[in-house]
């Protein structure tokens, strides 16, 4: 087994892992991430009993159990550089001994759902619809750091995504990675499947324009027309290519399920999601008791 230095594994003088101030024993093997804090109570809610709680920045968790299945549900924050985060430290919590430093000579799988909120790219997903997101296109370019997106990236849909953009060659190179199958067949047979665009930023990167004008004005028309066999790209987000990419590399199931708070061609807008949120949160909560 290799020695991990303390410069590249940091631990708090507690012994949990640096940035979620967690420690293996306080997270569950299902989890749900959110990005935003405030969402992690609104999960919690549902539990019929909550162990643990802990906070760090925006990083909060919370694990208990709900109709006896033990989960935790953890806030990221936004962006893939917080996913990279997150993801790299759960998997230190089940897969590295933290006090011999070393990998476990037996690997631990995590089923890891992420709930949040997107916009629609394609016309009729209306406000406050769930999209389940079957892959991640990263613009970002975060997980090119990693030897392994060579592995687990789909390199068909990748390249076919490039020529039929001819996406710009002073832009990060974009990936294509899947979500979990298992999860998928679980939790998406009642919400709209599709591709899931995950942008390294909200405005000019979404094709948003305030005061700045942006390099790419069709970016969201292009976004729009891509096609792999009958595969499209449905939504906007922040985070879900890191969480495919980096849970497939280190050996976990993932899944994203956003429902829509605005249609970015219809020009439409929902003032009411977080009430559509708390029923989806109920209904992942539920499918989840079904996982093994």
């Amino acid at each position: 087994m290799t020695f991990i230095e303390h410069s590249e594994l940091i631990l708090n003088s507690d012994g949990s892992v640096y940035h979620l101030h967690l420690k293996p024993t306080e997270i569950a093997k299902n989890i749900i991430l959110v990005g935003d804090p405030g969402r992690v109570s609104m999960v919690s809610a549902f539990f019929d009993r909550i162990e643990v709680k802990r906070q760090n920045r925006e990083m909060i968790t919370h694990t208990g159990y709900y109709k006896n299945m033990h989960v935790s549900v953890l806030s990221t924050g936004m962006g893939t550089d917080n996913i990279d985060i997150v993801m790299n430290e759960l998997d230190a919590l089940v897969n590295i001994d933290l006090d011999k430093r070393e990998e476990k000579g037996t690997h631990s799988t995590l089923n890891i759902i992420r709930i949040g909120t997107s916009g629609a790219l394609q016309p009729g997903i209306a406000p406050n619809a769930t999209v389940v997101s079957t892959h991640g296109v990263g613009l970002d370019g975060m997980l090119y750091f990693y030897r392994d997106l060579d592995r687990v990236m789909n390199h068909g849909m990748t390249d076919a995504f490039i020529s039929q953009l001819s996406w710009p060659a002073n832009l990060p190179r974009p990936y294509i990675v899947e979500g979990s199958a298992p999860l998928l067949k679980l939790l998406g047979n009642d919400f709209i499947k599709g591709i899931t665009a995950t942008a390294p930023g909200f405005y000019g990167s979404q094709g948003r324009r305030l005061r700045l004008d942006v390099s790419m004005p069709e970016l969201n028309e292009a976004l729009a027309s891509y096609q792999y066999g009958n595969l499209k790209i449905t939504n906007f987000e922040m985070e879900t290519s890191a969480l495919y990419g980096l849970g497939m590399m280190l050996g976990h199931n993932t899944l994203t399920l956003t429902n829509i708070v605005a249609n970015r061609v219809d020009k439409t807008f929902s003032t009411d999601y977080q009430i559509f949120m708390k029923v989806l949160i109920e209904k992942v909560l539920h499918s989840m008791t079904f996982l093994k």
